[in-house]
């Protein structure tokens, strides 16, 4: 049957987002119960899994589906992807006992080699009849901002070796890695899809249109960067390169949306995908909103003082922005539906967490207390997430295993 291998795959891919909301819950627990661990190794253990075990996973199995010629590389694609498998639990199974030492950055070394192969092959078995289409054009930068990411994780062994992990370049090393990875690579290759699903129903943009979305979007990209070197307190010029990045991106998702938005009302989607589409749409204009404001010293300031701010932000982009963008393609190419009881537990988890955590640096900005029990009634919010992943996994495991008893 057509898509049972990208099925199986999202469902790796909804695995790890299960494996990663659990360690987030050890997490949020931790300061209530004293668990015998390592606190920063789990938060490796956590970011790794829930970057590249839910979301890379989930991307590129969407991304082989939708442009890859299957006739031709589909065996190949599952040697690429068993191999970056055995990568993802060689970290799982590093990462909370070691932190970053040597095992541990073999693997996500491993990794990341693994992700150039993907990406090659990506490049060489694109279906020829997409090759003049914006989607692809879209697709193939977020690749390249993909691999140009990269260069922060091999950065940060020469910066530890000879600067130490105290130096400025470590944490820009990071923040450059993450920047390009969620605003290039993911943003980017879920437009990508937009475009492709649009295109499938002949809505093409015009030419001349994309074009202009295509130029801000990525000079908006790149120079939007220098937002993330905003706590350094740099000379103005970095202020006014970051502030222009953040105008340009924000004008082509407002272009963008303005060009599609009567498109996607000619789709046809279900009440579901409509309300998962909106929710991207609304929480994609509130991360530019924040990001514009960062632009300004007295926000980037309060943003690089108070961490609360930072991990809100990054919940809002990851959990927030590109999870419920592949909720919506998974559910919409029909590889992985979501239900109405899923997207309840799991969007009134994040919505709570995301207000408690930003409560938090508010008050840390402001100087307050924050009220007694609060880690307890994050953790329990958290619990939320985990319900609607797991809810979402067993509904469409359950659906899969009818669908192959019938077949027998």
């Amino acid at each position: 049957m057509k898509g049972n291998l990208h099925r199986r795959y999202l469902g790796i891919a909804i695995g790890y987002f299960a494996i990663a909301a659990v360690l987030g819950l050890l997490l949020r627990f931790f300061p209530i119960f004293s668990f015998g661990f390592n606190y920063r190794y789990m938060v490796h253990a956590h970011s790794h899994i829930a970057l590249l075990g839910w979301v890379y996973v989930a991307l590129t199995t969407l991304l082989h589906y939708c442009f890859v010629d299957k006739t031709t590389s589909n065996e190949r694609y599952k040697y690429i992807f068993w191999g970056t498998q055995g990568t993802l639990i060689g970290m799982l199974l590093t990462f909370p006992f070691q932190g970053y030492a040597l095992f541990s950055i073999l693997f996500s070394t491993l990794f990341l080699i693994v992700s150039y192969v993907y990406t090659y092959h990506f490049w060489k078995n694109v279906d020829s009849k997409y090759k003049k289409r914006g989607s692809l054009q879209c697709v193939k930068a977020a690749l390249v901002y993909m691999v140009i990411s990269s260069l922060g994780p091999w950065a940060l062994g020469a910066i530890m070796s000879t600067l130490g992990a105290q130096s400025i370049w470590y944490r820009l090393s990071i923040y450059f890695y993450l920047h390009f990875q969620y605003n290039g690579w993911m943003v980017l290759a879920l437009i990508g899809l937009l475009l492709f699903v649009l295109e499938q129903r002949d809505l093409i943009l015009p030419k001349k249109s994309f074009v202009r979305f295509f130029q801000a979007i990525n000079i908006g990209i790149v120079l939007s960067f220098f937002l993330s070197t905003l706590w350094t307190e740099p000379s103005a010029t970095f202020y006014f390169l970051g502030g222009s990045g953040a105008v340009a991106q924000l004008y082509a998702l407002l272009y963008l949306w303005t060009l599609a938005k009567g498109k996607i009302i000619q789709l046809h989607l279900s009440k579901l995908q409509n309300v998962l589409l909106r929710t991207v749409v609304i929480l994609t204009g509130l991360k530019m909103l924040l990001q514009l404001l960062t632009a300004l010293p007295y926000f980037a300031q309060m943003a690089a003082t108070c961490l609360d701010f930072t991990i809100g932000y990054l919940h809002l982009t990851f959990l927030g922005v590109i999870s419920f963008g592949l909720f919506f393609f998974m559910d919409y190419f029909g590889l992985f539906r979501m239900s109405r009881k899923s997207y309840l537990f799991y969007f009134l988890g994040f919505l709570l967490t995301e207000c408690l955590i930003f409560y938090k640096g508010i008050a840390a900005w402001q100087e307050w207390g924050v009220f007694s029990g609060y880690m307890s009634l994050l953790a329990i919010c958290s619990l939320l997430i985990l319900f609607g992943v797991l809810i979402l996994l067993i509904q469409n495991l359950s659906k899969n295993q009818e669908l192959h008893d019938r077949t027998l």
